[in-house]
């Protein structure tokens, strides 16, 4: 990356934008929620959620390898990270009856190797995306930020 392409990103990347882009995408799960409903695998919220990102024309990376770092050693294995949102947001998709807190730990974990500021989790097997089947978490990249 160019030290241009750098001072640009650091511009437009402000709590601001971050929170612009979590309510787009919040936006874009509610509508895939009310169109398909709950009870679906997770397979098809994520086709659902990159045909809906898509059609916002928002930038997006879908299924990202996230090399294992073990002190100063790549294993060689990786984590896989459902979408990656304008270069700022991670998000972790799932379909399941009850949250755990390791999702949490799951998504703080991409977010610290992908130096994102924010992360959300969306749970599509609940009755309402917007009021239980998100959770937003940030971390000491957001902190930073204006």
């Amino acid at each position: 990356m160019s030290q241009k392409e750098n001072i640009e990103i650091e511009k437009v990347l402000n709590k601001q934008f971050l929170d612009d882009v979590t309510y787009e995408v919040i936006g874009a799960a509610i509508e895939v929620h009310k169109t398909m409903g709950p009870g679906l695998l997770e397979s098809i919220y994520h086709q659902c959620m990159i045909e809906e990102l898509s059609g916002r024309k928002m930038n997006f990376s879908t299924e990202i390898k996230i090399p294992v770092l073990y002190k100063t050693r790549i294993l060689n294995m990786e984590f896989r990270c459902d979408l990656f949102v304008e270069n700022c947001l991670v998000v972790e998709l799932k379909a399941v009856n009850e949250m755990n807190t390791l999702f949490d730990a799951q998504l703080l974990t991409y977010m610290k190797l992908l130096k994102a500021p924010k992360g959300l989790l969306l749970n599509f097997n609940c009755s309402n995306i917007f009021s239980n089947g998100q959770k937003t978490l940030v971390n000491e990249y957001f902190r930073d930020l204006k």
